[in-house]
């Protein structure tokens, strides 16, 4: 490791990432993180548990995912080269499952027989649904009560795969929210249940335990570009909510100084109506302690948390990982923002030249990496992380391209009950 990554995993003060992260919880928690910070650096002094975890996802999620260069794509905006790393072709189809697979062989090791997971668009709960029907746990799911509606077919499959899915009607009904529930059972249910975070944030030792098993994702990319096109990428570009997927693929990158690491926020409705989530290139966040831990959080002079707004259902968080926010406020990340309507509009361009549908949250990483790569040469490449797909939207987008065929085929199906 370099220097910039022992700062993530040897840090000076542990659970510290510049002045962001710590664990400010209530002391009921402290004894159960406590037991999870010894499990967890145990399995990594351990020579066999990174080769377990990878035969896991080998085995199990089709691991390594492929990189695919995007000719037809490429040819159609000009300039750089376009290279997606294949996440969406995941087990659960996204990133979700490397993390919580290996957040399994934790809870294996603790002897604990059940899981709980915060999940907004809901991938996070499909995969963490899928991990307990693997292991045998107990499963239950949080998720915002806006995102249930949104997000239907996802909370189809948690129930079908045995997880019981609460519902959360308080605050603005969505991630936060859902995050706030998962604390509140976790207080109470602690000596049998592990919390299974999907995303970069929340007290130590969460954000190094996500970015631990996510950098496989960035492990691979480089090994993989090295080998074709045979050289690193000038930028890479990944997606901003919590904060896993892009953690985990800047990991990979993040001892080359040649390589530009870009994170791209949720701009929602545009930066100046305030409708939106990007809490660092919006200029909106403020340093502050919420949910267990010190980041930018997207609030007022006052302290409380304000409403966000994305089209997809992950990135509306109105935090972002400590881990980001350090490499954000050192410079090691430039961070910028893609609108509703562009992303709505990167991925037709998406689907129609190279017939891969990506999810809502990663298309803002490929909207940003588009605008940008257009401005390029032609001998320079960026690499942008699908990190997922978009089956899961499928009510959100064609919502929002006003599919008359799709509005017909609801109102035929309602008219059948």
């Amino acid at each position: 490791m370099g220097a910039l990554t022992d700062e993530i995993f040897a840090p000076e003060r542990p659970g510290y990432f510049g002045s962001f992260g710590g664990a400010f919880v209530p002391e009921i928690l402290r004894s159960t993180l406590d037991e999870l910070i010894e499990v967890f650096d145990e399995a990594r002094a351990d020579e066999s548990f990174w080769p377990e975890f990878l035969q896991v996802m080998q085995s199990y999620s089709c691991r390594p995912t492929p990189i695919t260069y995007l000719e037809n794509l490429t040819r159609e905006i000009g300039g750089a080269q376009i290279f997606i790393k294949r996440e969406d072709l995941n087990q659960t189809g996204a990133h979700k499952a490397n993390n919580v697979m290996g957040q399994g062989l934790l809870v294996k090791r603790m002897g604990k027989r059940r899981v709980i997971a915060e999940t907004g668009a809901g991938q996070h709960g499909v995969a963490t649904a899928t991990m307990a029907a693997r292991f045998g746990l107990d499963c239950t799911i949080y998720m915002g009560a806006v995102d249930v509606e949104r997000q239907r077919p996802n909370v189809f499959w948690m129930e079908q795969l045995g997880a019981t899915v609460v519902a959360v009607e308080d605050g603005a009904a969505t991630l936060k929210d859902a995050i706030n529930e998962c604390l509140r059972d976790w207080a109470y249910s602690m000596e049998d249940t592990h919390y299974a975070l999907g995303t970069a944030c929340g007290p130590h030792p969460f954000p190094q335990i996500v970015a631990y098993f996510q950098r496989i994702i960035g492990l691979e990319s480089r090994e993989q570009m090295l080998a074709c096109p045979a050289r690193l990428p000038d930028r890479v570009y990944a997606c901003v909510g919590g904060g896993s997927n892009a953690t985990g693929l800047f990991l990979g990158f993040l001892e080359d100084p040649e390589v530009e690491l870009v994170g791209i926020e949720a701009g929602g409705l545009g930066l100046s109506s305030g409708q939106h989530a990007a809490r660092l290139a919006g200029g909106m966040g403020v340093p502050g302690v919420a949910q267990g831990y010190k980041t930018y959080f997207f609030q007022n002079d006052e302290g409380q948390m304000q409403h966000t707004h994305s089209v997809s259902a992950g990135l509306d968080y109105i935090g972002v990982s400590p881990i980001l926010a350090h490499w954000h406020e050192c410079g090691r990340m430039r961070t910028e923002s893609a609108t509703d309507a562009e992303v709505i509009d990167a991925l037709k361009l998406l689907m129609r030249t190279e017939g891969i549908i990506g999810a809502l949250e990663s298309c803002h990483g490929l909207a940003g990496g588009l605008r940008e790569a257009a401005t390029m040469d032609p001998e320079q490449t960026v690499l942008i992380n699908m990190s997922g797909r978009g089956d899961k939207d499928i009510f959100t987008i064609a919502d929002a391209l006003d599919d008359a065929k799709w509005k017909e085929f609801l109102r035929q199906k309602v008219d059948k009950l």
